[in-house]
Formats: C-alpha cells, sequence, structure tokens
C-alpha cells in the first residue's frame, strides 16, 4: 500500500501514471500541452483511459534541456493543479524546486516526483511537512549534460547505493517507509548498456520494500533497439513496461495510457490479478 496524501494506493497490481507535461520543449509531446486548457484536456482524457495517477510537470528534463526560472515553473504548472484539485487519482507534481513542491502541496498535490531525489536545499523538509507521497530518482549530472558519456564501474550497485542513501534520508525526517516510492532513472545519465542492465535487474530495486517506479514511455533507448522516431515508439514502449512489471515495477510512468491499460490487463490477467 502507498499512502499518498489522502489516497492508499493498493500495489497488487502494477499503476499506470498518465504524463501531462505543461512544457514547451519536453522530448515526447513538447508544447502540445503547453497551456492549462490543453494539460487539461490532455490530463481528462488520460483519466478517461484509465491512468490510475497524474504527474504534472513544467520543467523539461530531457536530455540537452535548459533549466527553467521558479516563477516560469509555478506559473505553468500552478493553474493545472489548482484546476485538478479533487481529482479522482492522486495528482504528482515533478519537480525538482523546494518552492514549486510546496505550492504544488498547497493546492492539493499528493505526491513529488523529484527527479534530483530531494537533494536540492529545502526539498527534504517541503515533504517532512506534508503527508505526501515522494518518488526518490537517480540520475547522474544534470540535464543539460548527463548524457555526455557517462561512466559506472557497476551500474546497479550504484544505483542501489544511492537510493538507499537518500531513503535513509528521507525517512531520518521521519516520512516512513510507506510514502516512498524508487526509480532507477532511465535515460538520466545512462547509456543504453547500462539502461538495459537496469532493466534485466531490476527486481534487485524491490529489496527495500518501497514500490519501483519506472519511466520508459518513447525513450531514446527504445529509439535505439529499434530505429523508430518518438512518435513511433508506443510498441516498444509497451514491451518495456511489461518487462518491467515483470520484473517489480509497480508504477509505470507513460505517454501511452489507454494502451498501456489494456496490455497491463492481459498481464494481470494471465498472473491472476484482478485489473
Amino acid at each position: 500500500m502507498l499512502h499518498c496524501g489522502s489516497f492508499h494506493l493498493d500495489l497488487s497490481r502494477p499503476l499506470v501514471m498518465g504524463i501531462v507535461n505543461v512544457t514547451p520543449d519536453s522530448f515526447s509531446d513538447g508544447g502540445r500541452h503547453a497551456t492549462r486548457d490543453a494539460a487539461l484536456r490532455h490530463a481528462e482524457r488520460l483519466l478517461a483511459e484509465g491512468a490510475d495517477m497524474l504527474d504534472v510537470g513544467g520543467e523539461s528534463t530531457r536530455p540537452g534541456a535548459a533549466s527553467v526560472s521558479l516563477q516560469e515553473e509555478l506559473d505553468r504548472v500552478l493553474p493545472v493543479l489548482e484546476a485538478l484539485r479533487g481529482a479522482p487519482v492522486p495528482v504528482s507534481i515533478d519537480t525538482c524546486k523546494p518552492e514549486v513542491m510546496c505550492a504544488a502541496l498547497a493546492v492539493g498535490a499528493s505526491m513529488v516526483n523529484d527527479v534530483n531525489a530531494l537533494q536540492a536545499p529545502g526539498a527534504l523538509e517541503a515533504v517532512q511537512a506534508s503527508d505526501a507521497a515522494v518518488c526518490l530518482m537517480h540520475k547522474r549530472g544534470a540535464p543539460a549534460s548527463m548524457q555526455q558519456s557517462p561512466q559506472y564501474r557497476d551500474v546497479v550497485g550504484e544505483v542501489m547505493d544511492f537510493l538507499r542513501m537518500r531513503i535513509a534520508a528521507v525517512e531520518n525526517l521521519g516520512v516512513s517507509r510507506d510514502r516512498i516510492v524508487v526509480d532507477p532513472g532511465f535515460g538520466f545519465g545512462k547509456t543504453l548498456e547500462h539502461n538495459l542492465t537496469l532493466l534485466r535487474e531490476l527486481d534487485c530495486f524491490g529489496e527495500w520494500g518501497a514500490p519501483v517506479l519506472v519511466g520508459l514511455s518513447r525513450k531514446s533507448m527504445l529509439g535505439a533497439l529499434t530505429g523508430r522516431e518518438i512518435d513511433e515508439r508506443m510498441p516498444a514502449s509497451l514491451a518495456a513496461v511489461l518487462v518491467a512489471v515483470e520484473r517489480g515495477a509497480r508504477i509505470v510512468r507513460v505517454h501511452d495510457v489507454r494502451e498501456t491499460v489494456d496490455a497491463l490487463k492481459i498481464w494481470n490477467a494471465v498472473n491472476g490479478r484482478e485489473s
């Protein structure tokens, strides 16, 4: 069970988190949902398609992305979050800025999804004062340069060590384990082989009892394997999701909600789980 604000999420089946990018430059759908109304229409469609959670972000973290100012990020996400207050599923804020976390939690966000794993000064305290869930992700380097020759001696061991330390830091401030989610950070400072190794050994990340979230949807590693452009990677994304849940992922963060929900209905049926 994941405690997520006023929600208690049953993790006996994998959950689908739908992506709502309120940005002009996200790698997959940048600009398509960059206004409040467009983002809300998209969020409503994802809910109708069966999303168990929504993840709202106002700053692209794609490789090569530049950072945006605090005010610009607030201006992008707060109107959307305010409109989604009272949504039937948990709404997550995808940010690494403590000020955005605080503002988002104040208007009803029930999860903080931080690619920086709450390492910014004030981030831990922002979450500590709430009852929100937190997703701690591993990345190496900043988005602008993280894909410039990343190197590891043992990618699984190093990512696990980092996440273990971040879990301890969060718990030391009183955040209970049932509010913590971990994400190995596919594509964030990793080569194709690093990503494949993490996916092969994903079940290792379940040892802490915290649910594992994966974000593989339409990513460049799928393009490298298939030769497909971003808008042609949905079948590869579905295959990656099924591999991930077979290896223990409990939450999958995706663009293609309807198709993912359908694929997981088959997986759930075969594995004797209710959809």
